[in-house]
């Protein structure tokens, strides 16, 4: 299916964003440049089925996300994952922007090399491209090959150009992006040790962190 000419191009990170740093900021922003897409939203996870439970609460990651990106465009926040109350399995999520959206938006899944050959295990990861092109962002030192289960995926659906991805959906291209030496888990170390996080966070979810105290030895 042709994508409608002039058609909008929104991005999904999803993310427990725990806190949310210049490396999810950064990258966002770069991808949203790279493809000329139109919105990239950032949607916070409200208990990944694949990871630990988040350190700070869902109300607490949201209101850093939303200082984080409040004067960034494109960058948005969509919170429907937070509202769900229970695990977030992304096929949900992009069902949901689908329906609001309509037929002819093109979706941008945006993960990195290591989510993305994890695929296997989310749920319903089959159907993920009924919904979305998906943008595979690669380090430059990602020079694992693919498990065997996505490889006929890869040869049907994959594009070697990522500009070239046609349609609203079903595609999948990758692309090479150098990412900040930066984690959240590094983040929440430093702050329980009593380092300083500055220029690793935006001063404004900084501010927020120091506020209410946030992963603190005693959390």
């Amino acid at each position: 299916m042709a994508s409608t000419p002039g058609a909008r191009r929104v991005g999904v990170l999803g993310g427990t964003f725990d806190p949310v740093h210049i490396g999810h900021l950064r990258g966002a922003l770069e991808v949203a440049e790279m493809f000329g897409l139109d919105e990239v939203r950032l949607v916070p996870n409200f208990r990944p089925p694949h990871r630990e439970t988040p350190h700070s609460s869902a109300q607490d990651r949201l209101a850093m996300v939303r200082l984080a990106v409040q004067d960034l465009p494109p960058l948005t926040v969509d919170a429907r994952e937070l509202e769900r109350d229970r695990p977030s399995y992304t096929v949900e999520t992009l069902e949901s922007l689908r329906s609001e959206m309509g037929a002819d938006v093109q979706l941008f899944l945006i993960v990195g090399w290591d989510a993305f050959c994890g695929l296997p295990g989310w749920h319903r990861w089959d159907e993920l491209l009924d919904h979305c092109h998906m943008l595979v962002m690669q380090r430059p030192d990602a020079d694992s090959e693919a498990p065997e289960a996505l490889r006929d995926l890869l040869a049907a659906r994959s594009v070697s150009d990522p500009q070239a991805m046609s349609g609203s959906a079903g595609q999948i291209s990758f692309a090479w992006q150098a990412p900040l030496g930066v984690s959240a888990t590094r983040i929440r170390q430093f702050l329980a040790s009593g380092r300083s996080v500055r220029f690793l966070v935006p001063d404004t979810v900084l501010a927020y962190i120091n506020a209410h105290g946030l992963y603190r030895a005693s959390n």
